[in-house]
């Protein structure tokens, strides 16, 4: 398949919908929902234009309300942008609802399903299947209710603030005086921020417990004795179960945290020092500058065009395009929600990257990142229908994790200087390396919160420190800190927002190392590969999309061991 330019031209074009076509309320929209649902379906070809014509009104719904959630996270202080997809989700969303479970019910009924052959259809049909079993019309505004209740955690970490050197910073930006030699002022800036979120801690329990105790009735009103069972069942793991999770911990904890332990070792003896404290963890030895890869937002995008365009012009262009359509926001502000993203826009075809950029290493991180993610949105344009665009976080990840990976030989695109260069590589090649145990313990932390749902606040805190400690080793003093690790948890905006969205991270990272493995020796047919397995969306098991990307999806502890072994030798190689 070839990969150009021609995929940034796509655009989805109307043909049920009028062409400007735009709602107001939910009478606006009932008639289109009322045709699908009383048309009359007696032949393939009735069939394939039926669904067409729904996947063309989920893909103008799925923009309209993308662009609400970019606007309102973009500037979580306008009341107008929170109004606007407020709306959507009380007013329309628990409308639509009923409707999509009623066309669910009509596809699964066509007479000619055995013979609808379409490629991808068996991998969507099995997801109708789930969906019409977890469907229950006395959930419709509980879910309401609960995403009203998420986009509460955006508000409140979105308005953290410190004051340093007689300056307001958001988190963000303070966090990077925790890479400064001066050791005082980074304690100082460190506290700063733990008593700043302690001083929301009573809030973030307040709304959690809502959260916890809406997720709970949801998953009982399902028929499932808790969330957690019925978000794998949500959530389409379909491939693996809660108990390849369990294996997964127990890989990352005997195979991954040892290398985390010796990391920090390492870094204690490089600063000098004869007690590692937390705010020591991302600070440059003396005589080494702070890596600053970038000088402001647009200075970013230029350095991302470049390092793109020298692993594939293709790659590039991508970039190159969301900067002309303005779907870029980069910068960290005061008031914009905390996090990054890429949103997949159906209709228009080309997405929107959001994050909070602050001219730090992780930043040039995050936007290779999302970068991954943007170019899996293009080229699974022409796929169609929206539910094989819709593709699960396990392939999704491997997209933007590959991409942090397989762009690292081309960094000198945001660093002149080789020994920064080699820096830069190697401190993120430890990232990765720390990224795994952190995975594992929000994981098995949430599996926790749900498997337990009556727990009390201080049950949570305990359960949090012992998983907490399970996955951290012990290299770095907490002494006189008790408080600010029992909080952590309260960081992980997934846990708040998009609860159980946290394992594909480390699957995926899995698959990301083994992608930079057959990269880093053969660039262009790994490329090819990689983009074709982003090209089937999700026409495919999981399995076999990684498979025709050349790397398995297994998180088995052979082949953790394994990766974790070559990624020791790649830490030996760049020191």
């Amino acid at each position: 398949m070839n990969f150009n330019n021609d995929l940034l031209a796509y655009k989805t074009i109307r043909t049920f919908l009028p062409k400007e076509f735009s709602y107001k309320s939910w009478d606006d929209l009932l008639p289109y929902f009322e045709d699908l649902k009383n048309r009359t379906l007696s032949i393939n070809a009735d069939f394939e234009q039926w669904l067409n014509d729904r996947s063309e009104l989920e893909a103008a719904l799925q923009e309209d309300v993308g662009w609400k959630y970019i606007r309102m996270s973009c500037d979580t202080t306008n009341e107008q942008y929170v109004n606007d997809y407020t709306f959507f989700v009380s007013e329309i969303q628990p409308k639509i609802a009923p409707y999509s479970n009623d066309l669910d019910l009509k596809l699964l009924a066509f007479q000619g399903l055995d013979s609808y052959t379409k490629s991808g259809f068996d991998i969507l049909l099995r997801q109708l299947k789930q969906r019409v079993e977890l469907f229950r019309e006395e959930n419709i505004p509980l879910i309401a209710e609960l995403q009203n209740k998420e986009q509460e955690y955006a508000a409140i970490a979105g308005a953290m603030s410190v004051e340093v050197d007689g300056k307001e910073l958001t988190m963000q930006q303070a966090g990077n005086y925790l890479e400064l030699h001066d050791r005082t002022k980074r304690e100082e800036v460190y506290r700063k921020m733990m008593s700043r979120r302690l001083q929301d801690r009573e809030k973030l329990d307040d709304l959690f417990d809502a959260l916890l105790v809406l997720r709970h009735k949801i998953a009982l009103n399902a028929g499932f004795n808790n969330y957690r069972d019925y978000m794998f069942a949500n959530l389409g793991r379909f491939d693996y179960t809660a108990e390849d999770c369990f294996k997964f911990h127990e890989a990352v904890e005997k195979h991954l945290v040892p290398l985390v332990e010796q990391s920090e070792r390492a870094h204690q003896q490089d600063l000098n020092l004869e007690d590692l404290r937390p705010w020591d963890l991302a600070a440059e030895p003396e005589g080494k500058s702070v890596l600053r890869p970038f000088n402001g937002h647009a200075d970013l995008i230029e350095k991302t065009i470049h390092c793109f365009n020298k692993m594939n012009p293709f790659l590039g262009s991508c970039i190159q395009e969301l900067q002309s359509r303005k779907h870029l926001d980069l910068e960290s502000r005061k008031g914009k929600a905390p996090g990054g993203y890429n949103y997949p826009l159906y209709e228009s075809g080309l997405p929107f990257i959001f994050m909070n950029s602050t001219n730090t290493l992780r930043d040039l991180v995050t936007m290779v990142h999302e970068g991954g993610h943007a170019v899996q949105s293009i080229v699974d344009q022409p796929l169609g229908l929206v539910d094989f665009k819709n593709i699960p976080s396990e392939v999704a990840e491997l997209a933007s994790m590959s991409m942090e990976l397989m762009s690292m030989k081309y960094w000198d695109s945001y660093f002149a200087d080789n020994s920064e260069l080699k820096r830069a590589q190697l401190k993120h090649i430890e990232d990765v390396i720390k990224g795994l145990p952190w995975i594992a313990t929000v994981d098995a932390f949430q599996h926790w919160l749900y498997l337990n749902p009556t727990h009390t606040r201080l049950e949570r805190r305990a359960a949090w420190k012992e998983t907490y400690s399970r996955f951290s080793g012990k290299a770095v003093n907490w002494d006189g800190l008790e408080e600010a690790k029992e909080n952590l948890w309260q960081k992980q905006l997934h846990i708040y927002e998009v609860p159980f969205y946290y394992i594909e991270y480390g699957f995926a990272q899995l698959g990301a190392i083994a992608m930079w493995k057959n990269f880093s020796n053969d660039e262009s047919a790994t490329l090819q590969k990689y983009l074709e397995a982003l090209a089937l969306g999700y026409t495919k098991p999981i399995g076999e999309i990684y498979k025709t990307a050349g790397i398995e999806f297994d998180f088995s502890e052979g082949y953790v061991k394994s990766l974790a072994d070559f990624l020791e030798s790649k830490i030996k190689e760049f020191n």
